[in-house]
């Protein structure tokens, strides 16, 4: 008997392939057959880091279609792999859909889209498909995509979507205050990125009127004003993989497992989790008093330290640093995350702000030290530190480098205060208990599932 077979289809990066890897392994455990279709890029990544016991099954499977830039091409640059992407994959995707419809007796019957890949609801649409978009991204950050025809009416910016002045955006009354400088799409490095992200952007509020479902990964206890402000966006989150006894999958880099061990030594809530995600870069300043700070810390810590986190080849830690910490710290290239924040060792989590992140440490109850980056990492911070009062941010010197008796103060603040990890443990609970039977995110994943298998429904519409 043919099964509902859903096509899943994530933006090329670490912090929205995992999270739709996780939306698709849900799916399988209520039998439906699920295609992950990422660039051949993060396919090799993903399934060369994948453990046995990663969780794929015979109806999840993974396949690639190309991006369009040279196998050798640096894909860091998103100005070049996002104007790539737009102009080559809806081609490949419509080959693709229809090659599986061709040679598969189980038929493509719903397709789930990245908000970050709107076109391919266009590709959908166009080959009558049902479809549904994903958001891996805050609420928050969706709500600032929709409301861009708006902001570009009020002269808020302008049609590249750059910010035209600096007063504060309110795009709700029940939401707080956007510094235009903290539009996601705004905090890149550069002027063509920014304008290429803005055309994934423009493409939103389009596929949003072509989408039959747009689920969010948040919840109504995290972001209930933004919700109110699209009532159609579903609350399905936080969608983490520590809620099933399944790993994570979906890692671009192997995990070191090896540092739950070395969290069993420690003692209960001491040490400190400094983690940064996938793109974060520091120079060797910035670097350098990081670490000292982390040795004038007197506390246990666990360092994440990717390759490429630095602007030069190998970060280069301060001399004498590894031999003075000894096993006080440890330093791996790529952790377990989410098991690592449900540890009762960890105490804080240092963090760049990413939703993946941010969602894994309100979901353990643990409190933040914020250190965005870029995109909307600028607007998880101010949920974090100003409207859920659970972390604190840094104050970067006239030169533009936290140094390391900021951080060192910063961290005596958050530990000694014991209201930050009080308001954490109660956010944890609400967060906790949508996802339970009965609660919200629960209900509205069903029903989405529901919907999936529902026979006999034409998927052909009107515009």
């Amino acid at each position: 008997m043919a099964k509902p077979h859903v096509l899943v289809i994530p933006y090329p990066a670490q912090g929205h392939v995992i999270p739709i890897m996780e939306l698709a392994q849900r799916l399988v455990n209520h039998d439906v057959k699920v295609t992950v279709v990422n660039t051949e890029v993060t396919h090799t990544l993903v399934t060369s880091n994948a453990f046995e016991n990663d969780g794929f099954s015979d109806l999840l499977q993974l396949v690639s279609i190309p991006d369009g830039l040279q196998s050798s091409a640096d894909r860091t640059d998103l100005c070049k792999l996002t104007r790539s992407i737009l102009e080559t994959m809806p081609g490949k995707l419509e080959e693709l859909i229809e090659k599986i419809n061709k040679e598969d007796s189980n038929k493509v019957t719903c397709i789930i889209v990245d908000d970050c890949m709107g076109w391919a609801i266009k590709v959908a649409k166009k080959m009558g498909i049902r479809r549904a978009a994903f958001c891996p991204a805050s609420v928050t950050t969706l709500t600032s995509m929709l409301s861009c025809p708006n902001l570009i009416a009020d002269g808020i910016i302008n049609n590249n979507g750059i910010p035209l002045n600096q007063q504060m955006i309110k795009l709700s009354e029940t939401m707080p205050l956007i510094k235009p400088t903290n539009l996601w799409w705004t905090r890149f490095e550069d002027l063509p990125t920014v304008e290429a992200f803005f055309q994934v952007v423009k493409e939103a509020p389009e596929a949003y009127r072509l989408t039959e479902w747009h689920l969010c990964r948040s919840t109504i206890e995290l972001e209930s004003g933004a919700l109110n402000l699209f009532p159609q966006l579903l609350p399905i989150g936080p969608l983490l993989a520590s809620n099933r006894r399944a790993d994570q999958v979906g890692h671009f880099w192997q995990e070191d497992s090896t540092c739950l061990a070395w969290l069993d030594q420690q003692p209960p809530c001491s040490v400190i989790y400094v983690a940064f995600g996938s793109f974060t870069i520091f120079n060797q300043t910035q670097f350098e008093e990081l670490a000292l700070a982390l040795e004038l810390s007197d506390r246990p810590f666990l360092w994440v330290v990717r390759q490429g986190m630095t602007k030069e080849t190998t970060a280069a830690f301060p001399d004498g640093f590894v031999e003075r910490v000894g096993s006080r710290g440890r330093i791996l290239s790529w952790a377990p995350q989410q098991k690592v924040l449900a540890h009762p060792s960890v105490a804080c989590f240092v963090s760049h702000c990413g939703w993946n992140s941010t969602l894994e440490g309100v979901t353990n109850g643990l409190p933040f030290l914020c250190w965005p980056y870029f995109a909307d990492q600028f607007q998880n911070e101010i949920y974090i530190c100003d409207i859920w009062k659970i972390g604190l941010g840094f104050e970067k010197d006239e030169a533009g480098i936290i140094r390391r008796g900021e951080i060192k103060g910063k961290v005596e603040q958050l530990l000694g205060d014991n209201t930050f990890r009080t308001k954490a443990t109660d956010i944890k609970e609400k967060v906790t208990s949508s996802i339970r039977e009965g609660g919200c995110s629960h209900k509205n994943l069903s029903n989405f599932i529901e919907w999936i298998k529902e026979k006999d429904i034409s998927c052909q519409e009107s515009n």
